[in-house]
């Protein structure tokens, strides 16, 4: 970072695309970005990603992991749970082991392949709250691979994430923001997977390398999604 006395306030991830974020204290790093972030998602019946863009509604919804699934070298044990809530319905469990079965022709954007299928109960439970038929699927890392754009990031990994592995922001950019808008809005906004704090207003735009601790981020270009203050990282 360019700027010396910045540093990070918050940590995010998105369990599933599109829907809420968990603020979390830490998170392990893995080759595809932070554990769990956009590890599932939604889909359609010919298998295509849902995501807020058409359906709203999904910023309803809220997941919560076990605290201690952001703990390095955790694994999931017979109780281990993610859990979903949205408004007006029944919560949700999906064990975190490691789903039966797998479903093809899996695609967001421009990618597809294949996926763990999350069964009968999660599919119910998303098709009645959208309306309309929906399955539940996980990003299986052991047999598949959905890598960056080469142009900006050539040898890099991700899951279910729209174009990289981390997503950064600052304070300083979102103050300035809300100082000129009629009504203040908070970060989560932005779906950011790093909030840093204590640099200049936009002043993350212009940062090449970012050292958090003993790692070191390589910023890729600006990101263009939606109406985002953002940056997009590589690590």
């Amino acid at each position: 970072m360019s700027d010396g006395d910045a540093k990070v306030k918050s940590l995010f991830i998105y369990p599933i695309k599109s829907c809420r974020g968990i603020s979390v204290t830490q998170a392990p790093i893995t080759s595809t970005g932070f554990r769990w972030d956009r590890q599932w998602m939604i889909v359609n019946s010919k298998g295509r990603m849902y995501t807020q863009r058409v359906e709203p509604k999904l910023a309803l919804v809220e997941v919560e992991l076990p605290s201690e699934a952001f703990l390095e070298n955790w694994e999931p044990s017979s109780n281990s749970y993610l859990v979903v809530r949205a408004p007006g319905m029944d919560v949700l469990k999906v064990h975190l082991g490691k789903p039966p079965l797998m479903v093809d022709n899996v695609s967001v954007w421009e990618w597809s392949g294949s996926a763990f299928d999350e069964g009968a109960a999660a599919a119910e439970w998303f098709s009645k709250y959208l309306g309309k038929t929906s399955r539940l699927v996980r990003f299986d890392p052991a047999s598949q691979v959905r890598s960056t754009d080469p142009e900006y990031a050539n040898g890099y990994r991700t899951m279910f994430s729209d174009l990289f592995p981390f997503l950064m922001i600052s304070q300083g950019s979102l103050d300035v923001l809300n100082q000129i808008l009629k009504e203040p809005i908070p970060i989560n906004r932005f779906r950011p997977n790093i909030l840093v704090e204590g640099c200049g207003p936009f002043s993350e735009d212009l940062w090449k390398e970012i050292k958090i601790n003993n790692l070191t981020f390589v910023s890729v270009r600006l990101c263009s999604r939606c109406k985002v203050i953002a940056f997009c990282l590589v690590s």
